[in-house]
């Protein structure tokens, strides 16, 4: 599902991806760890192409992200790619059916199609009810179960999450942690994680570990 080889990436003088080579198959659940600063979240954003290697072979489901230029990537990534991060990001003057919605929206998708599958995804989290609400209104850990679903509704090849039980007190952390293996088992989903949670890493049927801007570690 996602092949890199020797991705490198500075920010001016600062060198943070020093030639990094990974591979993830479809329906795999992968972790990445490390201390701060090791390039892990500057990998994610490469991979789900956020941003550009300096140089580097990038695919995602079969296609060479490099050769895509900028209105052709943004197609790709709203398609391809469904993202959640640690801040949920949702806008907070939509409900929760209309945050779902967004990328589907931005896909051209019709409204009528778009909320029926949004809602079929809210109906997977256990959130129909919660369809009208602002995110305001919404519990820490609803809010995130809410960007699971955005990332989702363009049935996207892969699910990118950056730290995305940071911001959960433990149960609620926990029970985004196994949303993750149940959308595996549901919708064969393939996911890429990185954390700095212990439990989660440890779930991960592989686990990625970088320092200095190079995988020196993995293990199942």
């Amino acid at each position: 599902m996602i092949q890199a080889k020797e991705i490198v990436k500075s920010y001016g003088s600062l060198k943070v991806l020093k030639g990094v080579s990974v591979q993830i198959n479809k329906g795999e659940i992968v972790s990445v760890t490390g201390a701060s600063g090791a390039g892990k979240s500057t990998l994610l954003h490469i991979l789900s192409t956020i941003d550009r290697a300096d140089s580097g072979y990038v695919a995602v489901d079969g296609i060479d992200t490099g050769k895509l230029n900028d209105r052709k990537l943004a197609e790709f990534r709203n398609r391809k790619v469904g993202f959640v991060f640690q801040f949920h990001h949702l806008l907070p003057e939509f409900t929760a059916l209309e945050n779902v919605c967004i990328p589907a929206f931005i896909a051209g998708t019709g409204r009528k199609q778009a909320e029926k599958k949004a809602m079929e995804l809210l109906e997977f989290l256990n959130l129909q009810e919660r369809a009208a609400h602002k995110p305001a209104e919404l519990s820490g850990g609803e809010q995130q179960r809410i960007a699971v679903a955005r990332a989702l509704v363009n049935n996207p090849s892969v699910i990118m999450a950056d730290e995305p039980s940071g911001n959960l007190d433990s149960v609620n952390a926990r029970q985004l942690h196994q949303l993750f293996f149940d959308l595996r088992e549901k919708f064969n989903q393939t996911i890429l994680i990185v954390t700095h949670n212990e439990e989660l890493a440890g779930m991960s049927d592989r686990r990625l570990y970088m320092r200095d801007g190079l995988i020196y570690n993995q293990k199942a």
